[in-house]
């Protein structure tokens, strides 16, 4: 990516990298390492990281901002706040998708504007400020991103997602945490379908989404439904 494009995007988000070459690796998709030929690394690991700082700083500061709030509310809260549509929602505010780096096939399917990916891409950007500038510079930039969010959302019943609400069915029941797995995937790299089993102490249940996340998401609301069912019967 020529680097005039990386400090525009520097001068986006507010932050200047010392190491450019870990933001340009946030910012390279898998669809797009798999068409070079000389060898690159995709965000895929650095959208792993950064899912986790990001969890991190927006647990403090609900934290901060709801100080009697028990944890089962401040998750739903977090969940609220934290999740694909919104993520995707604060990148396209960045306009990460005209930086991302996509493969022909994502180009085509316009991939710039997908959930997933722009979602996937801001948890990636966040990793490389963590990894650039520390803690401190990457809680920077999460606050500004969030502050306002948090500080205006609403009530926690009204989230929905269904994860942390089956987590919190199970765990009342005296089981561990459902377990989510990946059991199959189809179509083209552009455009792949994902299913996976949430599986528990006495059930499987699968569900399906364009993105890992969003197919756990959907296991993890028929089993909500399954247990809101069984337990009102």
């Amino acid at each position: 990516m020529p680097d005039n494009d990386l400090a525009a995007l520097m001068q986006t988000l507010g932050y200047h990298f010392r190491s450019s070459a870990i933001l340009a690796e946030a910012l390279q998709h898998s669809s797009f390492v798999n068409e070079q030929t000389r060898p690159l690394v995709s965000n895929e690991r650095l959208e792993f990281l950064g899912d986790t700082v990001l969890n991190l700083v927006v647990s403090h500061l609900l934290m901060v901002q709801f100080p009697n709030m028990d944890e089962g509310s401040l998750s739903r809260r977090r969940a609220g706040l934290v999740n694909e549509s919104s993520l995707a929602a604060i990148a396209a505010d960045l306009d990460l998708g005209q930086y991302v780096q996509l493969g022909k096939g994502e180009i085509q399917t316009q991939g710039r504007h997908k959930k997933s990916i722009l979602s996937d891409t801001y948890e990636a950007v966040l990793a490389a400020v963590y990894l650039d500038g520390g803690f401190e510079a990457a809680f920077t930039l999460i606050q500004a991103h969030f502050e306002d969010l948090i500080a205006a959302s609403p009530g926690a019943e009204t989230f929905s997602d269904y994860k942390t609400r089956v987590q919190e069915l199970v765990q009342k029941a005296g089981q561990p945490p459902p377990l989510y797995r990946v059991t199959a995937e189809s179509g083209p790299d552009h455009d792949k379908t994902f299913c996976v089993a949430l599986e528990t102490a006495d059930y499987t249940i699968e569900g399906t989404g364009k993105s890992k996340k969003s197919a756990e998401q959907d296991a993890a609301r028929k089993a909500y439904e399954y247990l809101t069912g069984a337990l009102s019967e």
